[in-house]
This record gives C-alpha cells, sequence and structure tokens, in this order.
C-alpha cells in the first residue's frame, strides 16, 4: 500500500526562513547620514588662527597657477597677479567660496542609488589609482582591463560602497592616451552607482563629460551632479595646467572636483601638523575660490590627501596620530566655510595584507568618521601606500565600511520600550536568547561581521583553519560568481561605444597622456 503524502499546510516553514536569512544581499545602503558627535580638537580661537594664517599665506606668499588661462582668469575679477604669482584677497576668497553649495545630491544611473553629500551626509567611495593588484590568488601584478572591470563588479555588489570610482587599477593592456574612455565605460558599464571622471588631461576630461552626457543627457548634467573629478594641487602652493585644464572642464558643466593638495607633512608641508593645515587649508581655498571663477554656484569639495613622512627613509606612512588630528582640523576648517570635504581612508604602507595594514586602515577609518567628512575616498583595497589594491582588502574594507555605517548612525531607540520589557520577563539569573524579543531582532540587533572568524579554536581548525585573507577571496570569488551586471540602455550603450570607437581612432595610440587631441 502506498503512503498518502500529507497536505501541506504552509510554505518553506524554518528551513524557508533560515535561508532567506542566509541569501546574500547586495543592495547599496543609502547615502550615510551622520548621527554621531564629530570630534572637534581646535577652540574656536584655534579655527580663527589657522583661518589667519591661510589667508596671509595667500595675500602675502601668493599661490603659484602654472597655467596661462587661469592667470587670466584671476587678471580679470581684480586679483593681482605678478609672473605666474596669484596674490588673493580674503575678502575676494571669501566672496568666491560663499556660493559653493554646501550639500549637493548625485544622481546615480539607477536613481534608487542617488546620494547626498555634504553636511552630516557622507558616501564611501573605492580607492584608485594602483599600478599593481594582488589579484584574486593575492598575487601582485600588473592590472588589465578585465581587472578593473573585476574590481568595478566588487564595488557594485559591496552594499557600503557608494561609488565605482574610475580607475581602481590601471589596465596596462591599454594605451595611455585612450585609457581614460575604457575606464569610463567600465564605470559606467558594471555598476549603476555614481562614478568618478578622469582628470588626466583637460582633453580626457572633456571626453569624461561628453561620455556623461550621453548617458544622462546633456540637459541633465547641466543641473545635476553625476560625477566627481580630482585635481591634486602640487605642494607647496602650487597648481598646474593639467589639472587646471581639468578642473575647468568639470565646472563648466557643473560637475563637482575634489580641490586636493597632496601633503607629505615634513617633506611638502613644514614639519608641523597646524602649520600643515595652515598651508593646506590656503592651498585648497585657492582652488576652491577658482572653480567660483570658472562657474559661481558650480558644486566643489574641499579635498587633500594627507600623509606623513618618515623621517629616517622619506617614505610616506599611513595611520599615524598626526594623519587623524590633521583630518579633525580640517573637517573644522571646511564646516568653518561650510562646503564639503573630502578625506582618504583604509589607507595602508604594509606590502600584504597583515597587521600592519589592519591597524593603519582601522586608525584612519575610525578618525574620518568621527572628523565628519563628506566623501570618503580610497574606502577599499589601498595597500602598499597605493602601489596596489589588494582583492582581499578590498573585500574586507567595505564589511569595514559597513560597520562605520552602522556605528556613525548612532544608537537605534526604536525599540527601547519593547527590549526593556523583556528585562522582567527574564529576571536575575536567565538569558535572553530564547525571548521573543531577541528572536525577532537578533539579525539586526548588533553587526555580525562574515569576514572575521568569532568561533572556537576547535572549530576554526575542524573548518580548515582559514585566515582572513583566503576567507576575503574566498568571499571575492563568490560574488563574482552571483555577479549581474546592471545593463546599459541599449541606445546609450551603443551611442557610448561609438564615440569610444572615434576618439580612440582621433586620439594616437601611445604612452603619453592626451593634451592635444
Amino acid at each position: 500500500m502506498l503512503d498518502t503524502p500529507r497536505p501541506r499546510t504552509r510554505s518553506g516553514g524554518r528551513s524557508a526562513r533560515r535561508a532567506a536569512r542566509s541569501a546574500p544581499v547586495f543592495d547599496m545602503l543609502p547615502g550615510l547620514e551622520r548621527n554621531i558627535p564629530v570630534c572637534e580638537v581646535m577652540d574656536g580661537s584655534q579655527v580663527e588662527r589657522i583661518h589667519n594664517a591661510s589667508m596671509d599665506i595667500l595675500e602675502n606668499v601668493g599661490v603659484q597657477f602654472r597655467d596661462p588661462i587661469a592667470l587670466e582668469d584671476w587678471k580679470r575679477i581684480g586679483a593681482k597677479v605678478v609672473g605666474e604669482l596669484v596674490y588673493l584677497d580674503r575678502a575676494l576668497v571669501m566672496d568666491l567660496i560663499s556660493t559653493i553649495p554646501a550639500d549637493f545630491t548625485y544622481n546615480a544611473r539607477d536613481p534608487k542609488k542617488n546620494v547626498r553629500l555634504g553636511g552630516k551626509h557622507s558616501i564611501f567611495v573605492p580607492m584608485t589609482g594602483a599600478p599593481f593588484l594582488r589579484d584574486l590568488d593575492d598575487v601582485r601584478r600588473n592590472p588589465t582591463l578585465d581587472d578593473l572591470a573585476m574590481f568595478h563588479k566588487l564595488a557594485h555588489m559591496s552594499p557600503a560602497l557608494h561609488s565605482s570610482a574610475h580607475h581602481i587599477v590601471e589596465p596596462y593592456d591599454h594605451p595611455i592616451s585612450q585609457r581614460h574612455l575604457q575606464i569610463t565605460y567600465s564605470s559606467m558599464k558594471y555598476s549603476d552607482k555614481t562614478f568618478m571622471g578622469m582628470t588626466t588631461s583637460p582633453k580626457n576630461a572633456e571626453d569624461v563629460m561628453d561620455m556623461c552626457a550621453i548617458l544622462f543627457g546633456d540637459d541633465f548634467i547641466e543641473n545635476n551632479p553625476v560625477t566627481t573629478g580630482n585635481c591634486n594641487g602640487n605642494s607647496p602652493l602650487v597648481w598646474d595646467e593639467t589639472m587646471l585644464g581639468a578642473m575647468r572642464a568639470f565646472c563648466k558643466r557643473n560637475q563637482p572636483v575634489l580641490c586636493s593638495p597632496f601633503v607629505l607633512g615634513g617633506a611638502n608641508t613644514p614639519a608641523s601638523v597646524a602649520a600643515s593645515v595652515a598651508q593646506l587649508n590656503a592651498e585648497a581655498l585657492s582652488a576652491l575660490a577658482y572653480t567660483q571663477v570658472i562657474r559661481r554656484g558650480a558644486p566643489a569639495i574641499y579635498g587633500h590627501y594627507l600623509s606623513t613622512v618618515s623621517m629616517k627613509s622619506g617614505a610616506p606612512m599611513a595611520g599615524t596620530p598626526e594623519i587623524s588630528l590633521m583630518n579633525f582640523m580640517i573637517g573644522q576648517m571646511a564646516r568653518f566655510y561650510d562646503v564639503p570635504w573630502r578625506t582618504s581612508n583604509t589607507l595602508g604602507g604594509a606590502k600584504t595584507f597583515d597587521a600592519q595594514a589592519g591597524y593603519e586602515s582601522a586608525t584612519t577609518l575610525s578618525a574620518v568618521i568621527h572628523a565628519g567628512a563628506n566623501y570618503i575616498w580610497h574606502s577599499a583595497g589601498w595597500n602598499e601606500a597605493g602601489m596596489h589594491c589588494s582583492v582581499a582588502k578590498f573585500i574586507v574594507d567595505t564589511e569595514q565600511c559597513a560597520m562605520a555605517y552602522r556605528m556613525a548612525q548612532g544608537p537605534n531607540w526604536d525599540d527601547f520600550d519593547a527590549a526593556l520589557a523583556a528585562v522582567p520577563d527574564v529576571g536575575p539569573g536567565g538569558h535572553y536568547l530564547g525571548h521573543p524579543h531577541t528572536q525577532d531582532n537578533f539579525q539586526t540587533a548588533f553587526f555580525m561581521p562574515e569576514l572575521f572568524d568569532n568561533n572556537s579554536i576547535e572549530q576554526w581548525v575542524a573548518e580548515g583553519s582559514v585566515e582572513t585573507t583566503e576567507r576575503a577571496l574566498n568571499r571575492a570569488r563568490k560574488l563574482l560568481q552571483d555577479y549581474e551586471e546592471p545593463k546599459l540602455d541599449i541606445a546609450k550603450d551603443e551611442e557610448l561605444r561609438d564615440y569610444i570607437a572615434r576618439r580612440e581612432r582621433e586620439i594616437p595610440a601611445s604612452d603619453e597622456l592626451n593634451q592635444e587631441y
């Protein structure tokens, strides 16, 4: 006699709920709205002291603008120009920076991934510019365009990252003169988050603007930020023709730029935290002011790259206490001027993903969160002073950013009364593991890292003694297996490809930046 199957009274049950809980979630976290106090290490008189010192530098030392167009622009609005030196009156500087928006919204290809920047609103952005990578086998080598696509896919699938950036690694299998086109297309194709735009030459920046216009529409980008350019200063007190030309390309199209002095404390700034900040502040303000000479009201971001220099070797260092102090101070200065600001995150000087890399990165991450940074760049992958992007570190860094995101949101009071009601239920000597409130909230009450092992050593050994690097690489492989491309609109994709093909015909393939075509 055959058994009669029992009718199913419910779908799935406990096993289905368990499977749903363990299913991977790749949804991007909304832009971070910080709800914890900022760390301010200066009182009001010290902020004024830095401000006045910076203004004295601008008025009496001057800033070198190595660009004839910029020099004519400054002359046109009445600045004192002597040769390539521009002397900026403090009233002029303050008038110009007063028109920089205090906050704005980045528009992504997927509107659900738009993010606000400025004030209490922050975003995490992965590292860029690495000439090497440590790959899925933890081998250090030259990157290719496929490696760049891999990182853009990982950025797309990392909930705490709000951008796909641009050249996370340098694709050596494409000519330098044409590389910016493929980098921009990769940023657009493999993720629908906001991205960065190449500023390696003015012509390259114009190409990026054209590609953004294809993707979003000319009229749209005229009124809506969709990408970010970075313009590095040459400390001390120099802005060059390449960066200023790229800045004009972005600002004229109403797209934000990071005005970023490149600080090597003790080498290109004084060997003093406070004096370094005063010089950096002057450099950043001179560039921020110039963005408003180009176009009043254009969004711009107070930027910097911070490092201190080893007095033993001259090598840049990461994670030092002075870098944290400078971040706290620069945060105060940016808020004094009411402009959004950028800093660098999870930086490491270690050659492998070891304890040094972890300590340096954690120190910097904590500082930039408590400093109130808005555009939190280099948030995943950076190691060896930026010489390589590590896949393993990239994955762990993104989880660290998710943990920092949770902390910066501040305590959640929504379930306070319900949770407190569990105390008399359990009473002295009991435990909460089986209580209904715990059962309802165990997934969200406390952050549970996936990449750290908190089990007993016996269980860890039984499961293969897998250490953090291997665990992170396994996670990366799984993410790439699960990746689903957010398809571009077919017509826009064809137009982008046609544009790239035309520009590659027009720009000679060479190992030099495209400055002419």
